[in-house]
């Protein structure tokens, strides 16, 4: 167990604030990856998937400013275009993403294995169970519903669109205090497998969970993990570990069935 201060330790936990994509639903966060390396083809570019998968975590309209912002990228730009992209050029892509994304994301909306165990246990522990997203509300008005299917309903949803501000800001979970009616974001989990979700909770003092296994960094399903060795697996885990926790992850779990127990220990 990491070392953390006693106060910590003790503390009385009151909400569990989860990510979407990576965390609670789409194993490998496979939706919105896809979705940016379409949109950046269909506009003369080809991206790889490590540069579609870079920025993963901010609010949409960040991400596809942070991948123009990358020099290849920005290089291939200016000469499929003439012209560097400017703020006109981030607008127009972010229009064109948002159907995109809104077509595919409900079709990857399938909870990671023990999720939904995970999250019952925690209710029955007597936490809330609160979300952000860097989704648009748009977006996830075809998730939630696939998600309620499967028994997932988090008692509050904060959407990039929602707020001036989205990550690394604490603005989401400022909102998820308001939402669930806690004083203090300190008595907050918040659990996520993208650096700016881990920021997120950073900014606010919330206990940050880092979730390795399905998330961005590994970007496997659960078929291909179970068909690597294990040398592999740990290699992938120790980088995919040690992003979340130089963002500032307190502790770090391969998904969130892990969670109830990581949370029992800290009793």
């Amino acid at each position: 167990m990491d070392n953390l201060p006693e106060e910590t330790l003790g503390a009385d936990y009151k909400a569990a604030v989860f990510d979407w994509a990576g965390t609670m639903v789409d194993f490998g966060s496979f939706a919105p990856m896809g979705v940016f390396a379409e949109l950046f083809a269909a506009n003369g570019l080809e991206v790889s998937i490590d540069e579609a998968r870079a920025p993963m975590g901010l609010p949409k309209r960040d991400h596809i400013k942070a991948m123009l912002d990358n020099p290849r990228i920005a290089g291939a730009w200016r000469e499929a275009h003439g012209r560097p992209a400017g703020e006109g050029e981030i607008d127009a892509l972010y229009r064109e993403f948002l159907p995109m994304n809104e077509r595919v994301a409900a079709r990857y909306a399938t909870l990671v294995p023990g999720a939904g165990e995970a999250v019952a246990v925690l209710r029955a522990r007597g936490l809330k169970i609160g979300s952000t997203t860097g989704y648009t509300r748009s977006i996830m008005q075809h998730v939630l519903p696939v998600a309620a299917q499967q028994g997932y309903s988090p008692d509050n949803l904060v959407c990039s669109d929602d707020l001036p501000f989205g990550r690394p800001t604490p603005m989401g979970i400022y909102k998820c205090c308001l939402d669930l009616g806690i004083a203090d974001a300190k008595q907050i989990v918040k659990v996520d497998d993208t650096e700016p979700g881990i920021a997120e909770g950073v900014a606010a003092g919330c206990l940050t969970v880092g979730v390795a296994m399905s998330g961005n960094y590994v970007g496997k399903t659960v078929e291909e993990l179970a068909a690597l060795d294990q040398d592999e697996v740990a290699t992938l885990r120790a980088v995919a570990s040690r992003r979340l926790k130089d963002a500032g992850a307190d502790h770090i779990i391969d998904t969130v069935a892990d969670l109830p127990a990581l949370l029992e220990g800290l009793r």
